[in-house]
C-alpha cells in the first residue's frame, strides 16, 4: 500500500536528487534514501548499545578482579614451600 504526501525540499537538494533519480522515480529515490538513512541510524545506535554494554561488563570485571585479588594472592602464597 501506498500513501501520498506532500513535502517541501529546498531547490539545491531537489536539482541533486534529480541528477542521480530515474526520470519520474523521485517517490522511488525518496523511499530508497530514508530506508538507508533508518538502517545506518539503527546500525549507529546498535553499535552505540554494545559500546555501552562492553564497558560496563569491562568495568564490572575490573571491580570483581579487584576483590578477588587478595585472597588469590593469599592463596598463592599458601601453596608456595
Amino acid at each position: 500500500m501506498h500513501r501520498r504526501i506532500n513535502i517541501t525540499l529546498p531547490e539545491k537538494t531537489l536539482k541533486l536528487m534529480d541528477r542521480i533519480s530515474k526520470k519520474g522515480d523521485r517517490s522511488g529515490f525518496i523511499d530508497e534514501a530514508i530506508k538507508r538513512y533508518i538502517r545506518e541510524v539503527g546500525r549507529e545506535k546498535i553499535r552505540k548499545e554494545l559500546k555501552a554494554a562492553y564497558l560496563e561488563g569491562a568495568e564490572r570485571e575490573r571491580q570483581l578482579a579487584e576483590e578477588w585479588f587478595f585472597l588469590e594472592e593469599e592463596a598463592w602464597q599458601k601453596k608456595r614451600p
